[in-house]
C-alpha cells in the first residue's frame, strides 16, 4: 500500500515550488542579491537535484539528472563559477521539475513500507522513508528561498508576482 502521507508531502512541496517560479522570466531567474550567489533558478534545479539524489539513492537507483546539472546545482555547487551561457533557460527546469514529480510519486506508490523502512545504503543511519522526507525536506526550505528572492525583486525591481495560494 502506498505511503499516503509521502506522496501528499510530495505534491505539495512540488506544487509550492512551482507556484514560486510562476511569471518569473528568466532575467529575474537568474537575479541574485549583491554578495550572494543563489538565484530563483539555482534554487529551483537545486531542488530536482536533491530530491532526485536522495530519493534515488535511497532505492539504490541511478539519480537521473540532466548532463551537467549536478555540477550547476548540487550541494556542491558554486553558482559564481559557472559560466552565464551555460544555465538551461528556467522553462527548461520548470518542465524537469513537472515530469521528475510525476515520475517520482509513480515511484513511491509503489513502495512497500519494508521498501520504505529499509536501510538508505547512502547513508545507514536513515531509511529510505527517511531519505525521500529529508529531500522534499530541502526543496520545501528552498521553495522558501524562492518566494524571499521574489519578496526582494519587488523591492529592488519591478517584477510580476505569482497568485497568492
Amino acid at each position: 500500500m502506498a505511503d499516503e502521507t509521502l506522496l501528499n508531502l510530495l505534491d505539495d512541496v512540488r506544487s509550492k515550488t512551482l507556484k514560486e517560479l510562476q511569471n518569473l522570466d528568466d532575467t529575474h531567474a537568474r537575479w541574485a542579491p549583491p554578495n550572494l550567489q543563489n538565484s530563483c533558478l539555482w534554487h529551483a534545479g537545486h531542488a530536482y537535484v536533491v530530491t532526485e539524489h536522495l530519493t534515488m539513492r535511497g532505492l539504490g537507483a541511478s539519480p537521473q539528472v540532466p548532463e551537467g546539472w549536478f555540477k550547476m546545482f548540487s550541494w556542491e555547487s558554486n553558482p559564481a563559477h559557472i559560466a552565464p551561457e551555460t544555465w538551461p533557460p528556467l522553462e527548461e527546469v520548470i518542465a524537469a521539475l513537472k515530469a521528475q514529480h510525476q515520475r517520482l510519486r509513480d515511484v513511491i506508490a509503489g513502495l512497500s513500507p519494508e521498501q520504505l523502512d529499509a536501510t538508505d545504503p547512502g547513508n545507514p543511519n536513515h531509511t529510505v522513508r527517511f531519505s525521500i522526507m529529508h529531500g522534499l525536506h530541502d526543496e520545501a526550505r528552498h521553495s522558501g528561498e524562492i518566494s524571499l528572492l521574489r519578496k526582494l525583486m519587488t523591492r529592488t525591481f519591478v517584477v510580476q508576482s505569482p497568485p497568492n495560494y
